[in-house]
């Protein structure tokens, strides 16, 4: 890791010795798509920038982590995890359960690890970008790393 600011994601991966570049910006709050902001801002294409989304599955917290400039397709995660109904959580439920700012929320390194659930697209890359666990930092990884300190499988779960 070079001299970029260091997380509760960030340290979550270097425990697990998992590679990882981090890839600093500037944050922008009140952008339509902050997912597709980063993209931009980090020079990468929006579909390998993966964003991180608390959503509710029968009133359990769960991450789905989709590309930037898709959106979750309810049905299809609600079913992944065994429920009837799925939608997003509150912002500030979200902030309090995962430790992290919204803009700013990572899978890695989480205050309560949330069973997640990461689109198969992630697959077609041999790099892809997260949330590092503040606003304004993305860290780059292979998918395979990033789905094996999440401990879930690649799934369709975008619309």
């Amino acid at each position: 890791m070079s001299k970029a600011k260091t997380t509760a994601a960030t340290l979550a991966l270097t425990k697990a010795g998992i590679k990882f570049t981090p890839y600093p910006y500037e944050y922008e709050s009140g952008v339509d798509k902050i997912g597709v902001h980063a993209a931009l801002a980090i020079g990468k294409p929006e579909e390998q920038v993966f964003k991180t989304l608390v959503v509710l599955a029968d009133n359990v917290p769960v991450c789905a982590i989709i590309p930037s400039h898709k959106n979750v397709a309810m049905k299809k995660l609600a079913a992944a995890c065994g429920a009837k109904h799925a939608q997003m959580i509150n912002p500030h439920d979200a902030e309090r359960i995962t430790g992290f700012k919204v803009g700013g929320i990572s899978p890695f390194g989480q205050k309560k690890k949330l069973r997640s659930f990461i689109d198969k697209s992630a697959l077609d890359f041999e790099e892809i970008y997260i949330n590092g666990g503040a606003r304004g930092l993305l860290i780059g990884m292979r998918p395979n790393d990033a789905l094996s300190v999440i401990a879930t499988e690649a799934i369709d779960i975008t619309q």
